[in-house]
């Protein structure tokens, strides 16, 4: 019709771009969850009490119990 393919389409271009944006957002919280997994639980044999944990890790305590749990 005008010459264009669909990749060269904006909305096209739109679309690929927040595709790209949610798979970094995903990465990012993936990544996340694996280093309160390896950090919570050696946090805690050194005595820390969760809430020092979620404040000192700026994190949820969902977060935190979740990680402790998963490490049982």
């Amino acid at each position: 019709m005008l010459g264009l393919t669909l990749e060269q389409t904006r909305v096209y271009q739109e679309a690929k771009a927040e595709g790209r944006e949610e798979g970094r957002k995903e990465g990012r919280e993936e990544h996340k969850t694996e280093i309160l997994k390896l950090t919570v639980p050696l946090l805690l044999k050194t005595g820390m009490s969760m809430e020092q944990i979620v404040q000192h890790l700026n994190v949820d305590i969902e977060a935190v119990q979740l990680a402790a749990q998963q490490n049982i």
